[in-house]
Formats: C-alpha cells, structure tokens, sequence
C-alpha cells in the first residue's frame, strides 16, 4: 500500500524536477523590468520579473508605460522600450559544435541590442526581423524603431 506521505514526496520531486529543467531549458533571463512587462508563455501572459526565464517562442512584451532588459545565455543584451512586442523564434548556442543562431520578431516598439558571443563569431546567424524588413547585425550594437500597423 502506497501511504499519502510518499504520494506527496513523489509529487514534491517531480515538482523540483520540472522546475529544475525549466531553468536548464532557459536560454535567458529578465534582468531589469519598469512598468507594465509580460513574457507570453504558450500565449499566456506572465508578469515580467527580474529572473524570469525565457524560453523560445516567448514572447516579450511592454506596455505605455514600460521597459524590459532580458540578456542571453551568450550575453547578448536586449533593452526594450515601452510598447514593445518581440518574439523569439530561435536560439541555438552551442560555440563548441558550432551551432549558433538568434532569430526574432519585432512587431512593434524600440529596442536597443548589443551583440554577445553568437554575433562575435558568427555575425549572419542573428537576424531581427520587422514587419518591413530583416536587420542582419553585422557589428556589435544597434537601436530599432518600429511602428505599430494601423
């Protein structure tokens, strides 16, 4: 007979696991947040906090007012400003077998980037791409502007 003691132990381990590879799954964190930020999760929104993790296919999101600053696991650095909405639709880093690539979405807003590792060695694996157009980051450090449709 299973006794509810080791039923409760067995879900408080599986619990720890999850969460254990959540962050092992994380290719980033939230650093710094101001005002309305959320990180859409599978289409849910969750409240933006310094040590969120994120994921691919997270979405970053701020409102009027609001800022977010999240860095990568290669140290790349995104500051994004108030009504903002990013995605994230690939991140591989793995220098060592050489799989490097960032791709994301911009929708709407500003953001302000700062190359890490990924684009040091191997700068046409990060693309930003924008309703009008996709950014090739070619150098180390760049600030975007995109309207909102209307």
């Amino acid at each position: 007979m299973i006794k509810p003691d080791s039923l409760l132990l067995a879900a408080l381990l599986s619990v720890a696991a999850a969460a254990s590879w959540a962050q092992d799954a994380a290719i980033g964190y939230v650093k710094t947040v101001e005002g309305d930020a959320t990180v859409l999760v599978a289409g849910k929104a969750q409240k933006a906090q310094p040590g969120t993790p994120l994921q691919i296919g997270n979405v970053l999101k701020t409102g009027r007012p609001g800022t977010m600053g999240v860095t990568f696991k290669d140290d790349t650095i995104m500051s994004i400003g108030p009504d903002t909405e990013i995605s994230v639709d690939e991140y591989l880093y793995s220098p060592s077998k050489g799989n490097l690539k960032l791709g994301a979405a911009m929708a709407k807003g500003s953001l302000n980037y700062v190359s890490g590792v990924i684009a040091k060695l191997k700068p046409e694996a990060v693309e930003i791409k924008t309703p009008t157009g996709t950014i090739g980051v070619r150098g180390t450090h760049f600030l975007a502007e995109v309207e909102a449709e209307k």
